[in-house]
């Protein structure tokens, strides 16, 4: 039986996305619709075209690709499709006649593993998830054990950046050279800003992140070979001359879907048996797409279509211009101008930076939380709503009341300071929380809590700050001051 028409996503763009990679026909479709109807980051943008281009240029006469404006416009049955990664996308499947819609692929936990682990449980907690997760794939497990005789290398990598240094001793990831398809997408890009009114935010730039899975191989392969050993220690740190770290720079290319996670966990793990990578390094890594990326997923389905407007805080502030349209030239903080500045000139910075001060100034500031959701999505190279919306409204802003994690995710300028080099200059002082040089997130911190202890009184994880809060002589003028607070 001739093998049936396998209609690609943009996130679908690896060999694992078909079942025959040598005959199999395919459909790509560009949606201009998409990029009308919201702001994305015009690296992002460039990143998902130049990847649609490339795979259709690989698989030639095969596929057919499409530049149109509606996703229904181009597709015509028969066709399958893989389990699509929105809400939306996933509605538009179901009403097109004639189009099969597969399970899902690019993930290591199946739904139905993942619904049996978290029917009944009153929180979705990730550490319960990946101890579930290493059992049921044996990923780092020495027969019914952990790997290295514990579950979580956590407070092995929780060291502040080495002192006096600028950089981590660890080379860059390999260069990638754009060609002629990166030339085209540009000059698409430009006549689409130029004729059809489509308008992109934060500043174009030679393009950083893979667009085929050969490309993604190589930067996996640097990856596991040179940053991974020292990945662990210092993943929570942040430098401003140093904003790759030891980072892998692999989420865009998962979230593309050139490279298959349980493949890429599965060599990690292969580094660490041939003691060419420590565990910590390795479990910490596993830790983020075992553990996290799949969480995440799940979690996106399994709460369905009211967790994203969930907002248990009642934060109903809209963002600020400034930070909706990527302009860091009036933020005075260091650590927000310079992470704001590499948002709006690469459209990526580390887990780090979008949770403890993107995520940090949001959550103190009461910004809508499906604001920062979507904010986060067009803005990052890697952002997808499925990525985003747990991420944010369950991690990093609190918005679901703790369905996902035990306190909120916030910190005053003294943390900042702990893990960066970015205080040092700053007009800001970590250390005061009320005056013309206060920090605004060690101000902000105090404010958040103060507006909030009633939300926290019964949460045990929050007595210790709250006491603290309670024996503030200044409490209430801190609160006055921030919630005036103009400059960032």
């Amino acid at each position: 039986m001739a093998t049936r028409r396998r209609w690609l996503f943009a996130d679908q763009l690896g060999p694992h996305f078909l079942d025959d990679e040598a005959r199999q026909p395919v459909l790509l479709v560009i949606s201009k619709g998409v990029f009308r109807r919201k702001v994305y980051h015009r690296q992002k943008a460039h990143l998902v075209l130049s990847a649609l281009r490339h795979r259709a240029a690989e698989l030639g006469d095969r596929a057919e690709l499409v530049v149109t404006e509606r996703y229904r416009d181009a597709v015509q049955g028969p066709v399958e499709v893989c389990h699509p990664t929105s809400r939306a996308a996933r509605d538009l499947i179901r009403s097109l006649p004639d189009v099969t819609m597969l399970p899902p692929r690019g993930y290591i936990t199946a739904p139905a593993d993942f619904v049996r682990w978290a029917d009944g449980r009153p929180r979705l907690l990730l550490e319960d998830f990946y101890r579930d997760a290493r059992r049921r794939h044996g990923i780092l497990m020495d027969a019914a054990e952990p790997a290295g005789g514990r579950w979580n290398f956590d407070g092995d990598n929780r060291e502040p950046p080495p002192r006096g240094v600028r950089a981590l001793a660890v080379p860059p990831p390999p260069d990638l050279f754009e060609d002629d398809i990166d030339g085209e997408v540009r000059a698409e890009l430009d006549r689409w800003e130029r004729e059809d009114g489509i308008r992109f935010v934060g500043r174009d730039g030679p393009r950083r992140f893979p667009v085929t899975a050969g490309e993604a191989e190589a930067r996996l392969a640097h990856f596991l070979e040179h940053r991974l050993p020292v990945f662990g220690p210092h993943e929570d740190a942040m430098l401003r001359d140093d904003p790759l770290m030891a980072h892998s720079l692999l989420s865009a290319s998962l979230n593309l879907g050139l490279l298959d996670p349980l493949a890429v966990v599965e060599r990690a793990e292969h580094e660490y048996r041939r003691g060419a990578a420590p565990i910590n390094s390795v479990e910490g890594f596993v830790r983020q797409i075992l553990g996290w990326r799949d969480y995440v997923w799940h979690c996106y389905w399994y709460f369905g279509p009211s967790f994203e407007h969930r907002d248990a805080l009642h934060a109903r502030r809209r963002l600020p211009a400034w930070f909706a349209d990527l302009d860091p030239d009036h933020v005075e903080a260091a650590c927000l101008r310079d992470v704001l500045t590499k948002v709006r000139d690469t459209g990526w910075v580390h887990h780090i930076q979008r949770l403890m001060v993107l995520g940090n100034l949001a959550l103190q500031r009461d910004w809508h939380p499906a604001d920062v959701a979507d904010w986060f999505a067009r803005c990052f190279v890697d952002g997808y709503p499925w990525v985003m919306t747990p991420n944010v409204i369950g991690m990093s802003q609190y918005a679901d009341g703790g369905r996902m994690t035990t306190k909120p995710y916030a910190a005053g300028g003294a943390y900042i300071n702990r893990m960066s080099d970015y205080c040092g200059g700053c007009p800001f002082d970590p250390k005061h929380r009320a005056g013309a040089d206060a920090c605004p997130f060690t101000g902000g911190y105090w404010a958040f809590l103060h507006r909030h202890r009633d939300a926290f009184a019964a949460n045990h994880r929050m007595r210790q700050p709250l006491a603290l809060l309670d024996r503030l002589p200044d409490a209430d003028e801190v609160a006055a001051i921030e919630a005036r607070r103009r400059n960032f």
